[in-house]
C-alpha cells in the first residue's frame, strides 16, 4: 500500500532533475541565476522538499550550487575546471584502460562492440540523453574489468561530480559521432590486448573532449577562438 507514493515521489522526482539539467544545458537558466523552488513547487504540484531533494542532486552533479538561506543558483562553468576535471579523468580513465586491456575476455569485448553500435545509431537519433548514459556503461565495463575496486569507486565519484561538463560536450553538433569512433579505436586496441594504445587512446580521447567544451566555453564568453576541434578525430 505504501510503495505508488514512493514511485510517484521518485517519478516526479526524476522529473524536476531532468527539467532542470536541460534548462542549464539549453541555456534557459543561465550561470549565477537562481532557480526558483515556489514555481517548480507549483509546476508539479508538490512541496518543497523534493524539490530540495532533486537541488541536492544536482548539486552533487555540478549543475547547482546551493547557499544557505539564499536558495540554489547555477553553478557558474570556468575554463580552468573544465581543465582540471578531464586532466584527472584522463589519468584515472588511462590507467584503468592500460590494465583492462590484458583482462578484458572476449564477451567483454563483444559487449563494448554491442554498445558502441547502440551509441552510433543514437548519435544519428541525437538522442543525447540516452548517449550519454550509454556512453557511460561503455566506460564503466572497461574501468570494471581492471579489477580495481577503489579506481572504479574514484572515477564513479569524479563522474558524477562532473556530469555536467561531460554532457555539455557530448551535447555539441558533432561530437557524438566523434566518440563512437573513438570508442572504435579503444576497442581496436583493447582486442589487441595492447595496454599502452588502449591508455594513450583514452587519455586523448578525454583531452579533446576537454578541449571541445573550452572552446564552447569561449564562444558563449565572445571570445575568439581557433578553427572548431570538432572537426578532427583523435589519431594515435
Amino acid at each position: 500500500m505504501r510503495r505508488k507514493p514512493i514511485e510517484r515521489h521518485q517519478t516526479l522526482r526524476e522529473k524536476i532533475l531532468e527539467t532542470i539539467r536541460e534548462a542549464i544545458l539549453k541555456g534557459s537558466l543561465k550561470p549565477g541565476e537562481k532557480v526558483a523552488e515556489p514555481e517548480l513547487a507549483e509546476r508539479f504540484g508538490i512541496s518543497r522538499t523534493p524539490i530540495r531533494e532533486a537541488f541536492r542532486q544536482l548539486e552533487s552533479e555540478g549543475y547547482l550550487t546551493v547557499i544557505p538561506r539564499k536558495g540554489a543558483v547555477v553553478t557558474s562553468l570556468s575554463e580552468r575546471d573544465v581543465e582540471e576535471f578531464y586532466a584527472i579523468k584522463s589519468i584515472l580513465e588511462g590507467y584503468a584502460a592500460r590494465i583492462a586491456a590484458e583482462r578484458l575476455t572476449d564477451r567483454d569485448i563483444e559487449r563494448l562492440e554491442g554498445i558502441n553500435n547502440r551509441l552510433e545509431q543514437l548519435a544519428r537519433d541525437g538522442d543525447v540523453k540516452t548517449f550519454f548514459r550509454v556512453h557511460n556503461e561503455f566506460h564503466e565495463l572497461f574501468i570494471r574489468a581492471a579489477g580495481n575496486e577503489k579506481l572504479f569507486d574514484l572515477i564513479s565519484h569524479l563522474m558524477m561530480k562532473f556530469n555536467r561538463p561531460r554532457m555539455a560536450s557530448l551535447a555539441l553538433p558533432g561530437r557524438m559521432e566523434i566518440s563512437v569512433q573513438e570508442h572504435h579505436k579503444i576497442i581496436e586496441a583493447f582486442k589487441a590486448h595492447d595496454g599502452e594504445r588502449a591508455d594513450n587512446l583514452v587519455r586523448k580521447t578525454a583531452a579533446y573532449g576537454g578541449q571541445v567544451l573550452i572552446q564552447s566555453l569561449a564562444k558563449e564568453e565572445g571570445r575568439r577562438v581557433e578553427k572548431s576541434v570538432l572537426r578532427r578525430s583523435i589519431d594515435v
